[in-house]
């Protein structure tokens, strides 16, 4: 019995499975899961490249700005070099911080006034007041520029979570179907195996598109991680001269 086995099999044609074809000729849900998945990687790859050169390039500028600003000896001389220089976080957080001062100093000598009041827009009542206004204005421009960088990086979170699920609807989707294609009068496996190949295919997609979006997130979080650190140091810097200058 088993040789005979053997001898059917070995009669049968030499043939290989091609995966991808029937990929191609799958249709209904299957199909629309693979295209759903594959546009989802397309997306994610072009998030990666964007938020890499953005997140690199900001941080490249702040340090750049930074080292500048520490060896500076006029606020003013600053602020006049600082509008060529190319856009940063530490940039803009400095600018920022500088107006809200340099509309302090006016006040005190008597050259602007702001209404009296209990709005965000009134002048301030002291000198601790004053001072918590720039460290407002510097933490609002922070928050501004990080928030423009992490923007649609969430998404590659999205994909990462959401992918292999999606591919595993599609997987259970098509093996349905297959189930639902045996012919009594052929062998379950020439019927059922193509596809079943063909619907994990669909949990292969899924897995290379949530794969890569979920070491990119990671990735970029982290370099957003060390991009805070700089702003905060920045940040403590700028306002104990400020502090010590013209607060103390």
């Amino acid at each position: 019995m088993a040789f005979s086995h053997l001898a059917f099999i070995a009669a049968q044609p030499d043939t290989k499975l091609d995966v991808f074809g029937q990929v191609l000729e799958s249709k209904g849900m299957v199909l629309a899961v693979l295209i759903i998945l594959i546009g989802l990687s397309v997306a994610c790859w072009f998030i990666i490249g964007l938020k890499t050169v953005a997140i690199a390039r900001a941080t490249t500028n702040t340090r750049r700005f930074i080292q500048t600003f520490r060896s500076a000896t006029r606020l003013a001389e600053l602020y006049q070099v600082s509008q060529a220089m190319p856009p940063s976080p530490a940039r803009d957080m400095f600018r920022a911080g500088y107006e809200e001062l340099d509309l302090i100093l006016r006040e005190r000598e008597g050259r602007s006034a702001r209404p009296r009041g209990d709005g965000p827009a009134s002048a301030p009542e002291s000198a601790s007041e004053a001072f918590e206004n720039i460290e407002r204005s510097l933490n609002q421009a922070a928050q501004l520029a990080t928030s423009r960088l992490e923007k649609m990086v969430s998404f590659l979170a999205t994909v990462g979570s959401a992918g292999p699920f999606i591919g595993l609807f599609g997987t259970v989707w098509g093996i349905m179907n297959a189930f639902g294609d045996i012919d009594p009068n052929l062998p379950i496996l020439q019927t059922v195996t193509p596809h079943i190949a063909e619907a994990l295919v669909a949990t292969a997609i899924g897995l290379l598109a949530a794969i890569p979006a979920v070491m990119a997130y990671n990735f970029l979080v982290g370099r957003m991680k060390q991009l805070e650190i700089h702003l905060d140091d920045f940040t403590t810097d700028y306002l104990n001269i400020l502090r010590r200058h013209f607060f103390s």
